[in-house]
C-alpha cells in the first residue's frame, strides 16, 4: 500500500513538474520575443546609423556585435532587424493560417466538390519547389514588404489546412453535430457554432509554429534579392553584405545576425510545442 502511495505521489510531482517546466519555458520565451520586438520597433533611426569613424570594428564593450563597413552598430541593426522579421511573420502567418481555417472547414463541411477543390489547391501548391514560389510571386508582387507577406501567406496554408479538414472530419460524425443537422440547421451555422470553436486550439498551435517559417523564409527571400530592399535594416540584408566582407575576416557580421535569427525561430518552435502540450485535452493527462 505504501509503495503505492508512493509511486502515486512520485507520478503528481513529475505531472506537476512537467506541466511546471512547460509553462516557464513558454512564458520566458513570449518574454523575450516581446522585448526584443518592442526594443527593435521603438529603437532610434541614429541607433543603428553609419559612423564611418567606427567601421570594420570587432566585437568590443562598446559594440557587443562590432560594427560593420559603414560603422553601424551590428547589435542595433540585428534588433531592428529582428523586430522587422517579427512582424512581417506575424502578418504573413495570420494571414495563412485564417486561409487553412477556412479551407479545411470548407472542404470538410460542403460536400465533395468543395472537398476536391480544396485537395487540388493543397496539391498544387506543394507540388511546386517552395522556395521558387516564393520568389515567383514575390517578384510577382512587386517584393518589398508587401511582397514577402503576400507570398509567404499565399505559400503556407496547405499543411495546416490538412490539419484542420481532418479534425472537421472527425467532429462530423460527432452526435451533437448529427443532431443540429437533424434539426434543420444549415452546414455554416453548424460549422460557426459547432466547429469553429473546436478548432481555435490547432489554429493557435498551427499560427505560432508557422511563424518560424514565415520569418525564415522572409530572410531567405531577402538574402536572394527578392525581398527587402537594402536599406532596410532586416537579417536578410545583413547577412546578403556580409558575404562580401567574410573574407576579410569581418566574420562577426554574418555570426551575431545569423545566431539571433536561429535563436528566435528556436524560440517560436519552442513556444508552439509547449502551447500545444498545455491546451492539448489528449495530452493534458500526461
Amino acid at each position: 500500500m505504501n509503495n503505492i502511495l508512493t509511486a502515486t505521489n512520485n507520478r503528481s510531482i513529475q505531472v506537476i513538474n512537467r506541466r511546471t517546466k512547460t509553462l516557464v519555458i513558454l512564458v520566458l520565451a513570449v518574454a523575450i520575443l516581446a522585448g526584443v520586438t518592442l526594443i527593435g520597433a521603438t529603437m532610434n533611426d541614429n541607433a543603428y546609423g553609419a559612423n564611418f569613424i567606427l567601421k570594420n570594428q570587432g566585437p568590443s564593450c562598446q559594440h557587443l556585435f562590432g560594427t560593420d563597413y559603414m560603422g553601424r552598430d551590428m547589435l542595433s541593426r540585428t534588433l531592428k532587424g529582428l523586430s522587422t522579421s517579427v512582424f512581417i511573420g506575424l502578418l504573413a502567418a495570420s494571414v495563412s493560417a485564417i486561409m487553412a481555417v477556412i479551407f479545411g472547414i470548407t472542404a470538410a463541411s460542403l460536400g465533395k466538390v468543395a472537398d476536391n477543390i480544396v485537395s487540388m489547391a493543397v496539391n498544387l501548391m506543394t507540388g511546386v519547389p517552395h522556395i521558387i514560389l516564393l520568389m515567383l510571386i514575390s517578384f510577382i508582387c512587386g517584393r518589398g514588404v508587401r511582397g514577402i507577406v503576400i507570398a509567404v501567406a499565399l505559400t503556407h496554408w496547405p499543411n495546416l489546412t490538412r490539419i484542420i479538414r481532418a479534425e472537421v472530419m472527425q467532429l462530423r460524425s460527432s452526435q451533437f453535430v448529427k443532431a443540429s443537422a437533424k434539426m434543420g440547421k444549415s452546414k455554416w451555422w453548424i460549422a460557426r457554432k459547432h466547429i469553429l470553436p473546436h478548432v481555435l486550439s490547432q489554429f493557435l498551435v498551427g499560427l505560432i509554429l508557422l511563424f518560424p517559417h514565415a520569418i525564415l523564409h522572409e530572410a531567405s527571400l531577402t538574402f536572394l534579392g527578392f525581398g527587402l530592399p537594402l536599406q532596410m535594416p532586416a537579417i536578410g540584408v545583413i547577412l546578403a553584405e556580409s558575404m562580401k566582407y567574410l573574407s576579410m575576416g569581418m566574420w562577426w557580421l554574418a555570426f551575431f545576425p545569423g545566431f539571433a535569427l536561429l535563436v528566435l525561430i528556436l524560440m517560436f518552435d519552442a513556444i508552439g510545442d509547449n502551447l500545444k502540450l498545455l491546451i492539448d485535452p489528449y495530452r493534458a493527462h500526461e
